[in-house]
């Protein structure tokens, strides 16, 4: 009944179809294996087929540290986007002949703290690049240290970086992302036991919300930060699922119970909002493997 519903709503909801999102790959699990997946789209990506996953590394970094070290206080707000580092950008672009975390200068401007958004979230690969450098002692580090750093820590499942951004550079395929899931929801992994934790608002948009800048990856939604990853809980249509939408497509989510995890993979580097638009397809059919029950809606009704 699980994998007709969601079955049914890739195949039928305009949020999900070919002519909105192009070619992609997804896949909903347990914490054991693969319970149903295919590619939508003539040629598209399949398991197997790696790509940048851009922002969808900041789950993977902060598991990283929090696997290493736990939580410290230390390193919350460089974890949930509130130290103040907020200055270098989201792209994954290393300017001349940047090859080390410290040189890795996306931009005109080098990475700098900015008093204004010290405590306030602010969506920049800038606290997580700074992180790396100063508190876990990879500045020096190049892409091949960066990915044997991120393997030997939460899982060797292939990893490696295109950048040396630990924020933002990460290439998988959607199999190896499935894994890292898979773990978290196997309490393999420390992040298991602290996700959804040390929240903060991060819809500039939103009422008594003191967010600095919002990311065009949850839209106007009123969702919060945890450490590295989203926390989908607006009040009208987030679910509480902990999700973490790259800007190239790709969307990874567990759903608020811990017990489903679920993968939308493709790549459109051009996409403005491709993260959301692929969260807004992922989400849809994330409701209809709960419920099951397809979803023609283009919105979700998650279940309260």
């Amino acid at each position: 009944m699980r994998i007709t519903a969601a079955t049914e709503t890739i195949a039928n909801n305009t949020k999900c179809s070919e002519a909105t999102l192009g070619s992609y790959y997804w896949e909903i699990g347990d914490a054991n294996r693969t319970q149903v997946s295919g590619t939508v789209g003539v040629g598209g990506p399949t398991a197997n087929t790696t790509m940048l996953i851009y922002s969808a590394s900041k789950w993977l970094y902060a598991s990283s540290v929090v696997q290493q070290r736990g939580v410290q206080t230390g390193d919350v707000g460089f974890l949930n986007f509130t130290s103040g580092w907020s200055k270098f950008g989201n792209q994954p672009i290393c300017l001349g002949s940047s090859t080390t975390v410290d040189n890795c200068r996306p931009g005109t401007t080098d990475n700098t703290n900015d008093p204004g958004t010290v405590g306030r979230f602010a969506y920049d690969s800038g606290h997580m690049q700074y992180h790396a450098s100063a508190v876990m002692g990879l500045g020096s580090a190049n892409t091949t240290a960066l990915a044997a750093q991120l393997n030997s820590h939460i899982g060797n499942f292939g990893f490696d970086y295109n950048v040396p951004q630990p924020a933002a550079g990460v290439r998988a395929s959607p199999s190896m992302y499935a894994q890292f899931l898979r773990r978290l929801l196997q309490n393999g992994l420390q992040m298991a036991n602290v996700l959804g934790s040390h929240k903060v608002c991060a819809q500039s948009q939103a009422p008594g919300c003191n967010a600095a800048y919002t990311p065009s990856s949850i839209g106007t939604e009123q969702w919060s930060y945890s450490l590295g990853h989203w926390v989908e809980d607006d009040p009208t249509l987030g679910d509480h699922a902990y999700s973490s939408a790259g800007g190239g497509g790709v969307y990874p989510w567990i759903d608020a119970t811990k017990t489903y995890y679920g993968v939308v993979a493709r790549e459109r580097q051009n996409e403005p909002a491709a993260g959301f638009n692929s969260a807004q397809c992922g989400r849809l059919v994330r409701q209809a493997w709960i419920a099951g029950q397809q979803v023609t809606t283009p919105n979700p009704v998650p279940s309260r």
